[in-house]
């Protein structure tokens, strides 16, 4: 069952329209993003990299910038700490090349996710001190070590944090007390005292602006400036999208740069990884980014470690990045075997156990290889609608991820049970923890005591843009919603509605008729409709509402079946013709 939302936002869409050269239709699709004024209609039209923030609205980031500067005068060691998934991989390699083309002695190290563990490790500390490290500068990690920051310091070193994770707190009498690490300096657009305004960057976002300014700071030739920017605006986009941010404000404007300049002069690494998934690059668009591209550096960082992704991105001669490229790429279809075989685990012990009664489900797989817990919490969250935990025996107790659904704040469900957690962290939608394995029925009972959605929260919903009849899903105004690209968090591809059309006829298509084109007639005139989704679902649904055989009878051409559709308007290039495409996606 499902919960069909129609927007019903106002504005002057015949104004807007006229003002921006584009139809009402398309003006309520702007609208529909929460686009409230027609200044930041034009931002979200025409917003460009001159419209991106200064960094120096971080707070922090001035003092992180100039001792930075310092040491690299100084001629000091620093040593950059990353993370192993996209974010974490590609702002290590912006950092580093970022000051390593200024003069600095600077390193990378990239935790090892199952001898390490996430972000900012006593261990890490102790070899940064050993190898005569003065400066450790964390990217998408650290805000949450300040234990390890405070290590550090006793050694005599300078840590400087960059991160955009959720900020510790304490909680007393209803109010929140962050606890930031004791670092030199602590740039996180979360922290409740930055006044940045898109506080929803990822933590290579981070990273590019402390390189930006730097940059600058230096005096670098406008050349080799933009040329450098260039390269990072790149990693940042792909990051922006691999880490689920909100694609609005200034993250819409860095994936839309980052996009146009790696269609048209990728950077080494990334063009090796396009050649061997096969994708050209005047046709890439932020689905490669995060399904496609994306899944190969991730993998290297779940199955071996992440330094694989980061050869890539080094590398300087397109031999060697793509010698690099096809490991990851093998590596990943490894990987998707893998979490196939863990999301079926999954389900089955969510069935078996009867968690399915749960509000939210902490899931125990032993023997799954750790790091895919977050990619099978967020299969099995589609699959049940629920915030999903999925625990792993690791080599050091429990490691877990956790994936959650609209109305679920992960992170601060996390807090109020902190106790059972040796280490966590994370945000609204996802985060990751160690733990002792005792506590796991003690994590689970809490979780759902304390948890305050409702059934009616758990009912999935489905967010429809407007009505539109299918004489108007024309070519033209799938072009003109191009103009809305790139979709993804917060701005996705629109959706529409049409009640109770009359589906005439079918034809299976795809390997083993896995998808199905329709025949579909609405006002007197026929349409084309395609699905790619659950075909077994959709024809169960066919026959409760028709009577047994319905679906074969739809095949067969016997029947008229009125059915309600939330579909999206494509562009199809087939045999050199290009063509609008109706795509079903939801029904009732």
């Amino acid at each position: 069952m499902e919960k069909w939302f129609v927007a019903a936002k106002k504005a002057d869409f015949e104004e807007w329209g006229k003002r921006f050269g584009i139809s009402p239709i398309t003006a309520r699709l702007i609208r529909n993003r929460d686009i409230l004024t027609p200044e930041e209609a034009e931002k979200y039209l025409n917003g460009s990299f001159l419209d991106l923030y200064p960094p120096e609205l971080m707070t922090d980031m001035e003092d992180a910038t100039a001792i930075l500067e310092e040491q690299i005068r100084l001629g000091s060691q620093i040593r950059v700490i990353g993370d192993y998934d996209v974010d974490g991989v590609t702002a290590a390699h912006i950092l580093t090349k970022g000051l390593r083309e200024l003069g600095a002695r600077v390193d990378t190290v990239i935790p090892h996710r199952v001898r390490d563990g996430y972000g900012l490790s006593e261990q890490l500390i102790e070899d940064a001190a050993k190898q005569g490290v003065r400066t450790i500068l964390t990217c998408d990690n650290g805000i949450a070590a300040a234990q390890q920051t405070e290590m550090a310091r006793q050694l005599g070193m300078t840590v400087i944090v960059t991160d955009h994770h959720e900020v510790p707190f304490l909680e007393k009498n209803g109010v929140r007390e962050e606890i930031l690490p004791d670092a030199a300096a602590v740039v996180d657009p979360k922290r409740k005292d930055c006044a940045y305004p898109c506080r929803n960057i990822c933590g290579a976002a981070v990273a590019y602006k402390l390189t930006e300014l730097l940059l600058r700071r230096f005096r670098t030739e406008p050349e080799k400036k933009q040329r450098l920017l260039d390269e990072f605006l790149q990693l940042t986009a792909m990051a922006t999208v691999c880490d689920v941010c909100d694609l609005l404000d200034e993250n819409r404007i860095l994936v839309k740069e980052g996009l146009k300049r790696l269609r048209h002069d990728p950077c080494v690494g990334m063009k090796a990884l396009m050649d061997v998934n096969q994708i050209r690059p005047e046709n890439l668009n932020a689905y490669h980014l995060g399904f496609v591209l994306g899944p190969c550096l991730n993998a290297t960082g779940r199955l071996d470690t992440a330094a694989r992704a980061l050869e890539l991105l080094e590398a300087e001669d397109t031999r060697t990045a793509v010698t690099a490229a096809e490991a990851l790429k093998e590596m990943n279809e490894s990987r998707k075997t893998m979490t196939l075989a863990g999301v079926e685990e999954a389900v089955a012990c969510v069935e078996r156990e009867g968690l399915s009664r749960d509000k939210v489900l902490v899931v125990f797989l032993p023997e799954c290889h750790e790091s895919l817990a977050g990619i099978i919490a967020g299969r099995v969250r589609e699959r049940y609608g629920k915030p999903v935990f999925v625990l792993t025996r690791g080599e050091e107790g429990i490691k877990g991820s956790g994936r959650s659904i609209e109305g679920y704040h992960m992170y601060e469900a996390m807090s109020a049970c902190g106790e059972l957690f040796t280490k966590f962290g994370g945000h609204k939608m996802a985060a990751g923890f160690s733990m002792k394995e005792e506590d796991i029925p003690r994590l689970r009972r809490k979780l759902n005591e304390q948890c305050a959605l409702t059934e009616e929260d758990l009912i999935p919903k489905v967010h429809i843009d407007m009505v539109l009849p299918l004489c108007r899903a024309d070519r033209k105004l799938a072009e003109e919603m191009a103009l809305l690209e790139p979709f993804g968090t917060a701005n996705p591809r629109p959706l529409f509605v049409c009640r109770d059309l009359l589906f005439q006829g079918g034809v299976r298509m795809g390997s083993g008729g896995s998808c199905a084109r329709y025949r579909v007639l609405q006002d007197g005139k026929s349409y084309q409709m395609v699905y790619f989704g659950d075909l077994d679902g959709f024809h169960t649904f066919l026959d409760q509402k028709f009577g047994q055989g319905a679906a074969e009878r739809l095949y067969e051409g016997r029947g008229e079946f009125p059915v309600s559709v939330a579909y999206q308007l494509n562009l199809r290039t087939y045999m050199g013709k290009t063509e609008a495409q109706l795509v079903m996606r939801n029904f009732c």
